[in-house]
């Protein structure tokens, strides 16, 4: 009983492995795919009007950066709406002081609910939004003075309802795990999402996402008590149909830094995690039209699930296959799952080499040694999330543990730039 036990999970984690692996491999399946993946070259109008979002919280540090290079957008037609809370004085300061540079341009609102979180902020800020067009950016963000002019563009040569940019973690150097966070938005943003959009479900990114305002207003923003706002959000519009366009341009993405330390990684993903978890729980995703959105949805949102039941199963397996007195044939089995693994961890060796060229990064040796060496480890630290996930979401744990910013990704480092085909 427990050899068949073991055959069965080892090949269905096999499994999920290797359909993670190939939708992570979706954008470079043919020239054309990939190409497909970035924004057009904008046409030079400027027909839309954006109000920009930045929701500040205890980010005095970057606030400040983030917002000049807003304003040093190319595009005429936007505005800036800074959200600040009302017991964050020093980030207000920022902000308020920022915002006597350019006025007209720049609008500070105060968050004055009790309970602070991100969503919650922006709700506070939608009914000050003018612009046809909602744009969501984080208060740590640098952010391409082209962008606006790419969206634009997207918006009305594809009638889209959503266009979700890239965003790029950049400063992969800075520790032992940022190489391998950097990789993960890059296969997210510049392959994944793509997918997602293609099949009709997608979980927003959670900022250079710009929605259409009437269609935000009328899905009643952001839901203040999600942990994955983003990701909700997208839910509840795919559900109701709406286009979303997803492209990714190295040249003008938006670049963010990883997470400082190794706990404010963990809580970061734990809250990513939960929040996956509370979206299926509301499952706004069963409302999806298409049975294999529906499978989608579900294989999606119960990400955490797996990886928590795969930080348990996997070591517990490889101990029992050498230990255990197994026969020989159920052993091998048991290592079953390390094929896709491995593959992956070369298709993510092939990726940093494409992540250093299309960034102008230079990789040396011991960057690579770092990927191979660290996989596990980065591996057992998002198990660790996704288990810690499930037990918050289990004992009814729902407070928002923020991430620090200190700026590690503001660096003017070369961008190799990227031909404008059709997104």
């Amino acid at each position: 009983m427990a050899a068949a036990v073991m055959i069965v999970v080892s090949l269905v984690l096999a499994g999920f492995a290797a359909v993670t692996l190939w939708w992570t491999m979706h954008a470079w399946r043919t020239p054309e795919t990939l190409a497909s993946t970035r924004f057009a070259a904008p046409d030079g109008e400027h027909r839309l009007t954006f109000s920009l979002l930045v929701p500040a919280r205890h980010e005095q540090a970057v606030l400040e950066h983030t917002v000049q290079r807003l304003l040093e957008s190319t595009h005429e037609g936007f505005e800036i709406i800074v959200i600040v809370g009302h017991d964050d004085p020093e980030t207000a300061e920022v902000a308020h002081r920022v915002a006597a540079t350019a006025p007209g341009r720049i609008l500070v609102v105060t968050d004055t609910n009790e309970q602070k979180n991100k969503p919650r902020a922006l709700n506070t800020a939608l009914p000050y939004c003018r612009g046809d067009v909602v744009g969501v950016f984080d208060a740590e963000d640098q952010v391409h003075p082209q962008l606006l002019e790419h969206v634009d563009h997207a918006f009305r040569s594809t009638d889209a309802d959503v266009v979700q940019g890239g965003v790029q973690l950049i400063n992969f150097h800075s520790s032992w795990y940022s190489l391998h966070n950097c990789l993960e938005y890059f296969f997210w943003f510049r392959s994944r999402l793509h997918l997602h959009a293609r099949k009709g479900f997608i979980p927003l990114g959670g900022n250079t996402v710009f929605v259409r305002t009437d269609v935000l207003r009328a899905a009643n923003g952001w839901d203040g008590t999600c942990l994955a706002e983003d990701c909700d959000l997208g839910v509840r519009l795919s559900s109701r149909g709406a286009k979303v366009v997803v492209a990714y341009d190295s040249a003008i993405v938006t670049k963010e830094e990883t997470p400082g330390t190794l706990t404010s990684l963990l809580k970061q993903r734990t809250r990513w995690n939960q929040g996956f978890l509370q979206v299926y729980r509301k499952g706004e995703w069963r409302r999806l039209p298409e049975f294999g959105q529906r499978m989608l949805a579900r294989y999606t949102l119960t990400q955490p699930f797996l990886q928590a039941f795969s930080g348990i199963v996997i070591p517990i397996g490889i101990a029992i296959a050498i230990w255990a007195q197994l026969p020989v044939f159920v052993a091998l089995i048991t290592f079953v799952p390390v094929i896709p693994m491995a593959a992956n961890l070369v298709f993510q060796t092939v990726g940093l080499r494409d992540f250093g060229l299309q960034y102008g990064l230079r990789t040396r040796w011991h960057h690579y040694a770092r990927l191979i060496l660290g996989a596990f480890p980065y591996a057992l630290v998002l198990a660790v999330a996704a288990l810690r996930a499930v037990w918050r979401e289990y004992t009814g744990k729902r407070n928002w543990e923020l991430t620090a910013h200190t700026g590690a990704h503001l660096t003017d480092q070369p961008v190799k730039a990227e031909s404008g085909v059709a997104a």
